[in-house]
């Protein structure tokens, strides 16, 4: 019961976790146990926990030497912390994790192929790889490139940003099928043959340059509604709210503000008739553009900050500097703030601290969530 406790009290604290006392590995351990367990949720009911577009694109042995590689970096973890007499409780539950993931078949779980495919689901599958490959390929990235090098990986607040991204993930499946719903619901009647049939001959490159540029037209007037209109701001100041940049932080977004935000992009986007290809590309740029420009780098990239959104771009939006205010609302293409007269005017290159004006918005995911609805400003 008190490990119990523990693990509550360490994944509602708010600090950053210290060097030196086997919390850092032992976090590590313990994720990638957690990770392995639902992967093998997924392999036992691959038509309810796996997304039927993404399945479709991995390599199932592949993933099944990734898990075999994670269980033994986790046990290995946990051994070394047992032996070193380091958080000992957080070792026996990656240990507990481990061997029950072991005993419902581990990494050789046979999946039926021939299960239903229009079923409803969750996207463990895109939960797992997503966390996976964005914690190695972005925390490779800002400790080659670094902006605030003293900034750790678990730093204040990682918690609920981590709740944030866990739960934005894994509803991501409901979250699409009723975006899907709420789009051909409201804007089917807009969709024209004659214009689908334009912009579905298109080249490819030019068919995603444009929808990039309407996508992003969208998001910039959305955006700049959720500063401008203080109903939506209640929304929106959850996402401001984060204090530390790093890969993270872009997570930190109300449930309520994604579906919205979603919805709004996607029916140009279905109303134009963009290909298949072409909107794949584009979830790959806009995943890409998202968590990157949110991460501790120091990356402007000269003149071309002015055509598209940078990390430096967009740290200044996050920024409580006067100068920042309702500022840079374009998510890819800087020169929309530009030729709408909202850029960031500033003689420094950074700003100097991130957070909302007066920090009232109070820590934690599910204070968060409620946040909206509660504020009496």
């Amino acid at each position: 019961m008190l490990e119990l406790d523990k693990l509550n009290q360490l994944t509602e604290s708010h600090g950053e976790l210290r060097r030196g006392k086997g919390m850092v590995t032992g976090v590590i351990a313990l994720v990638l146990a957690m990770l392995c367990f639902l992967g093998v949720l997924a392999f036992h009911f691959p038509q309810y926990l796996t997304t039927p577009e993404l399945r479709k694109s991995y390599d199932v042995n592949v993933i099944r030497t990734i898990m075999l590689v994670a269980i033994g970096i986790s046990g290995g973890l946990s051994l070394f912390n047992l032996i070193r007499g380091r958080n000992r409780w957080l070792a026996l539950w990656t240990f507990g994790l481990v061997a029950l993931t072991l005993l419902l078949g581990g990494h050789k779980v046979e999946v039926d192929p021939n299960f239903p495919d229009h079923t409803p689901y969750i996207g463990l599958d895109w939960f797992i790889l997503d966390l996976l490959g964005s914690t190695l390929i972005f925390i490779f990235i800002e400790k080659l490139w670094a902006l605030r090098k003293d900034q750790p990986v678990f730093r204040a607040e990682w918690q609920t940003d981590m709740h944030h991204f866990i739960v934005n993930h894994m509803v991501v499946g409901f979250i699409l099928l009723a975006t899907n719903l709420l789009v051909h619901k409201l804007f089917g009647w807009a969709a024209h043959d004659g214009i689908r049939g334009w912009v579905a001959g298109l080249n490819f490159w030019v068919a995603l340059f444009l929808i990039i540029l309407v996508a992003d037209l969208v998001q910039y007037w959305t955006h700049r509604a959720y500063h401008e209109v203080p109903l939506l701001w209640r929304l929106h100041a959850v996402h401001h709210s984060v204090k530390s940049m790093d890969w993270l932080a872009g997570s930190r977004q109300h449930i309520l503000e994604l579906l919205i935000t979603r919805t709004l992009v996607l029916a140009p986007i279905y109303v134009l008739g963009f290909s298949k290809q072409v909107i794949d590309a584009y979830i790959i740029v806009v995943g890409f553009q998202a968590v990157f420009n949110h991460a501790n780098v120091s990356v402007r990239l000269g003149p071309l900050r002015y055509l598209i959104v940078t990390p430096n771009f967009h740290h200044w939006h996050h920024s409580q500097d006067d100068e920042a205010i309702d500022k840079n609302y374009a998510a890819h293409f800087a020169f929309l703030d530009y030729l709408f007269g909202t850029a960031v005017k500033s003689d420094r290159e950074w700003p100097a601290q991130y957070g909302v004006v007066g920090d009232y918005v109070p820590n934690g995911f599910w204070k968060q969530v409620k946040f909206p609805f509660t504020w009496k400003g």
